[in-house]
């Protein structure tokens, strides 16, 4: 009989559409005391790779700098029955480079407040590139899950 864990895994194509339809992570870096520093945030993808940015100045960037593992999940369901997710731990690089900072901001941009004609709200949105970095989350383990995959039986 096949393990649960093998049975409720996504497929790296389930993964991928499954982030790709899902709109917030949990981003888990390390503190300077060593504890979890936990926060929601806007993803995209690049590359098929968890990518985001932050104010320069933020704890998150501030953690990745002096130790750049870090892990996120993104989750969905109420019920046991339709629980899925996706963590990712590996190690996040850091994109200083102003123009690549720009793409991923206009990527956000797209992905969470839509391909409007309202330049002015793109602009105030982009506006911050100057103080912010971008991170790519290289992948070291990928746990996903799937509980709809049981069809009801636990």
């Amino acid at each position: 009989m096949p393990l649960r864990r093998d049975q409720i895994a996504m497929s790296e194509f389930e993964i991928q559409e499954f982030l790709c339809n899902s709109k917030t992570m949990a981003l888990a870096t390390i503190s300077p005391a060593g504890a979890p520093h936990l926060v929601a945030m806007w993803f995209c993808l690049r590359d098929g790779l968890v990518t985001f940015w932050t104010f320069s100045k933020s704890q998150k960037a501030v953690n990745l700098r002096r130790d750049s593992r870090a892990t996120i999940l993104v989750e969905s369901g109420e019920e046991y029955a339709n629980l899925k997710g996706v963590e990712i731990t590996g190690n996040c690089e850091m994109v200083e480079d102003s123009k690549e900072v720009m793409l991923i901001g206009e990527t956000l941009y797209h992905r969470y407040i839509g391909d409007s004609k309202n330049e002015a709200a793109q602009e105030a949105f982009l506006a911050s590139v100057p103080k912010r970095v971008g991170f790519c989350l290289i992948p070291s383990k990928i746990v996903s899950w799937d509980h709809s995959k049981l069809g009801g039986v636990y």
